[in-house]
């Protein structure tokens, strides 16, 4: 037996598993966002690292808010002006991100027509919804469970990565294509605004406090009282019936 594990019977271990979780807010605890040490609640300054404390973070939405609405102003020149622009021989051609797509499609290039569509429509639009949706369900009431939310939350976060395919396959075909007066590819305005735009939605999402997606869903529990504890365990214990 390892020295310091607790070790139950058969009758405590089941009584143990009906008891009712208590998190570590009813706990009246809060731990130190920098440190991880735990501290009474109220406390203000972590003893260890000397840093802020707080149960949730109180700006979360405000921020969430603000870089979402940022990025969805940003996202709308990405559309509107060129993204590449071209120069072939003294003739110069600017493409928007829609014109590259129908373009493609033009060639019978379907699959990058697709992967370009995608990237710079459906992805953005769907990380502006979703976030969206995410803070807006912690205020009110929401058809999707915490742990759906919860993932799609984390779906959010994974997808922020490889938002920025088009910037970079922008940058690449401007250092690649650079012959002279033959051939040149320059980035356009709408690379700038489409990089700010993945910029502040991933601000967006970082600023989410996922645990606010748990609190809006579940009732707060009694606050935590050790005795109460042992006396519910007790009387489980004491209890004849299965």
């Amino acid at each position: 037996m390892t020295s310091g594990t607790p070790v139950f019977d058969a009758p405590v271990s089941e009584a143990l598993a009906h008891t009712t979780l208590v998190t570590a807010r009813n706990a009246g605890l809060v731990a130190c966002h920098r440190c991880g040490q735990v501290h009474a609640a109220g406390t203000q300054t972590c003893r260890r690292c000397a840093g802020p404390i707080s149960s949730r973070d109180p700006h979360s939405l405000q921020r969430v808010w603000a870089w979402l609405i940022a990025g969805i102003i940003v996202y709308i020149p990405a559309n509107t002006y060129p993204m590449l622009l071209t120069s072939t021989l003294g003739d110069q051609q600017e493409s928007t991100i829609m014109g590259g797509f129908v373009d493609l499609m033009h060639h019978g290039s379907y699959a990058v027509a697709l992967i370009v569509f995608f990237a710079s429509v459906v992805i953005p639009m769907s990380k502006f919804a979703a976030i969206g949706y995410l803070a807006y369900s912690v205020r009110s009431r929401s058809a999707l469970d915490p742990h759906q939310r919860h993932r799609l939350y984390e779906v959010v976060e994974f997808i922020g990565r490889w938002s920025m395919i088009d910037v970079f396959v922008v940058a690449i075909l401007s250092a690649l294509v650079q012959l002279g007066s033959v051939a040149t590819i320059n980035p356009g305005i709408a690379a700038v605004s489409f990089a700010l735009s993945v910029a502040f939605t991933m601000l967006s999402a970082q600023s989410i406090d996922p645990r606010l997606i748990w609190d809006a869903s579940s009732p707060p529990a009694p606050p935590f009282s050790h005795d109460a504890t042992v006396s519910s365990v007790s009387a489980s214990l004491k209890d004849p019936s299965p």
